[in-house]
């Protein structure tokens, strides 16, 4: 092997992975804010498709498809682009031609896991697989840097310091905003269950509504200083930005519970 060839194969193992969304404990608080809203209808169909999981729960699978990378390496890798949307350089208007191609985005993965979800005659594994992506994509669609810009892919290479600590801002709004408060995640869940209800949740769900999800998602990272101006974070930067996130949790939940009732009420 030609040593220019080794320096790039060496470069290339050192390039951090993109970071997940939301982290185990943001997917985790979507998922049991959303459970708390479910009809018995949709309660009892998740039981069933749950059944023999080592966690039977909606929190027990929200992490399922971040944890195909180490898991089923073929399948994360597959799927990789099904955790986000890039339209933070279209003024947050997303256009499915422009923004993801062959359907691999967000916003397409949940319209399409969610069809295989409502199939009732798909196999049990086949639509258990469905609700297991569903969960996580909504948490992630959810994550204002999931649906950003492709330029610092989503936060990503956008460097930070806080108290010593070097990271970037996509960990930041991943894990380092909730992680700061210091909460368990029981005692997380109550927090945000005291929230105000997201005001545009209704009991309808539109087939748009991935799309606005992103697109609201998106605009939060265009708010002013959401990038910080300087690399160095204070705590002013967690205590004002940790609000946002927590709403960002408490819709996803409010949307995630819109759309399994949608799916999984029917006859």
């Amino acid at each position: 092997m030609n040593r220019t060839l080794f320096f790039l194969l060496t470069a290339a193992l050192l390039i951090p992975a993109p970071a997940h969304a939301w982290g185990a404990l943001g997917h985790r608080l979507v998922a049991r804010l959303a459970y708390d809203q479910l009809t018995p209808q949709a309660r009892a169909q998740i039981a069933e498709l749950l059944s023999g999981e080592v966690e039977p729960t909606l929190a027990g699978i929200a992490n399922w498809a971040d944890d195909l990378r180490g898991n089923d390496p073929d399948l994360g890798k597959r799927t990789s682009r099904w955790h986000y949307v890039n339209i933070g350089s279209h003024d947050c208007v997303y256009e499915a031609t422009r923004d993801c191609r062959k359907g691999d985005c967000v916003i397409e993965a949940i319209q399409r896991q969610s069809a295989v979800l409502a199939d009732r005659s798909k196999p049990k594994a086949e639509r258990l697989q469905a609700l297991k992506f569903v969960v996580h994509f909504v948490g992630d669609v959810h994550q204002p840097l999931h649906a950003s810009n492709t330029n610092d892919r989503g936060g990503n290479d956008f460097q930070v310091n806080y108290r010593g600590q070097g990271s970037n801002l996509h960990s930041v709004w991943d894990s380092g905003l909730l992680k700061s408060a210091r909460l368990s995640e029981d005692a997380y869940l109550r927090h945000l269950q005291a929230l105000p209800p997201p005001k545009e949740a209704t009991q309808s769900l539109l087939p748009t509504a991935p799309a606005q999800w992103a697109e609201q998602s998106c605009k939060s990272v265009t708010q002013p200083g959401f990038y910080p101006a300087r690399a160095k974070l204070d705590d002013s930067y967690y205590t004002r930005h940790r609000s946002i996130a927590e709403q960002r949790l408490r819709e996803g939940g409010a949307h995630l519970a819109q759309l399994l009732n949608a799916t999984l009420s029917g006859s």
